[in-house]
C-alpha cells in the first residue's frame, strides 16, 4: 500500500529556511541536504512505520526520523493511507511543540 505525503506549510517553510541558511555559505551542500530530507520523506510513501513513535508525545500516529543533522517529524493517517510531514527541525533545538 502507496501512502500519499502531504507537507504541511509549516514544514515546507522550515524546509525553505534550511535550504536559505546553508546556500548562503554552499549552495551545493544545501542541495545535497534537501535531497537526502527529500528522499526520506519519498520513503514515508512506502514505509509510513518504519520509524519510532515520538515518545514525548501522546499522539502515537507521531513518529520521527533523522536525516543527518535534521530530524522529520510525521503523523501517520492509516485510514486515510496519508503521512503529513509535519515539521523539518535542526537536531540541536530543542524539542518541538507537537
Amino acid at each position: 500500500m502507496v501512502f500519499q505525503v502531504v507537507w504541511s506549510r509549516t514544514a515546507l517553510q522550515e524546509l525553505r529556511a534550511i535550504r536559505d541558511y546553508i546556500a548562503a555559505d554552499n549552495p551545493k551542500a544545501a542541495e545535497g541536504v534537501v535531497r537526502g530530507i527529500e528522499e526520506r520523506v519519498d520513503l514515508l510513501q512506502t514505509i509510513p512505520f518504519g520509524f519510532p513513535a515520538y515518545a514525548p508525545s501522546l499522539d502515537e500516529s507521531i513518529r520521527h526520523t533523522v536525516v543527518g543533522r535534521y530530524r522529520i517529524f510525521y503523523r501517520v493517517e492509516p485510514g486515510r493511507h496519508r503521512v503529513r510531514i509535519l515539521k523539518v527541525w535542526h537536531s540541536s533545538r530543542r524539542e518541538p511543540d507537537l
